[in-house]
């Protein structure tokens, strides 16, 4: 199967839940990690949608027809985005090439009033998923997660319902029999 050690896990990859994964949180959820250290891990779920519009969920936000996701169960009081844009704007942390978290609130919505940010170039999240210092690399142990690339088409380019699958394919060998298994057991 697959073979990792602690430092494959960083910031740029991407984890997939195993395929019989119970919690509905993280039932075939592709979670890209945004921050991996000695103090913990910080990731989005990338193909969980909520069926709403960032600017439903923001009073003051512009009319905007992007779609906002769970990100996951942690601080679902907070919005997080990540886009493409990140010499565009302040303060984003680079993810890898292609990918930014966070950056100016205030700039953000200027940016898509003045239409220079696209709903094709970034994703919203309500909320998080966290993992204190270790917790991670002992949910690797017991196989609760496979560790993969990440490319920036997973977030803006990929249709989300299909991404686990397709991104546990990519992964090829063992990997391609394993995104085929059905989401229900019962469907063999």
């Amino acid at each position: 199967m697959q073979q990792i050690n602690q430092k494959d896990i960083k910031a740029g990859r991407v984890l997939l839940a195993e395929p019989f994964m119970r919690d509905n949180n993280f039932k075939r959820a592709a979670v890209v990690l945004c921050e991996h250290n000695e103090e913990g891990s910080l990731g989005f779920v990338m193909n969980k949608p909520l069926n709403m519009k960032i600017n439903e969920l923001i009073a003051d936000f512009p009319e905007f027809d992007a779609e906002v996701f769970f990100g996951g169960p942690v601080q679902t009081d907070t919005i997080h985005y990540i886009h493409n844009v990140g010499d565009l704007l302040d303060d984003s942390v680079k993810i890898m090439d292609g990918i930014y978290w966070g950056g100016d609130f205030g700039k953000l919505k200027i940016l898509i009033e003045t239409e220079l940010i696209q709903p094709s170039n970034i994703r919203f999240f309500v909320g998080y998923t966290g993992w204190s210092s270790g917790q991670l690399w002992e949910e690797m142990q017991y196989k609760s997660w496979v560790l993969t690339d990440m490319h920036a088409n997973y977030l803006f380019k990929s249709k989300y319902p299909q991404l686990w699958e397709e991104v546990m394919n990519h992964k090829g060998g063992v990997f391609t029999v394993i995104s085929r298994i059905p989401d229900s057991p019962d469907w063999n």
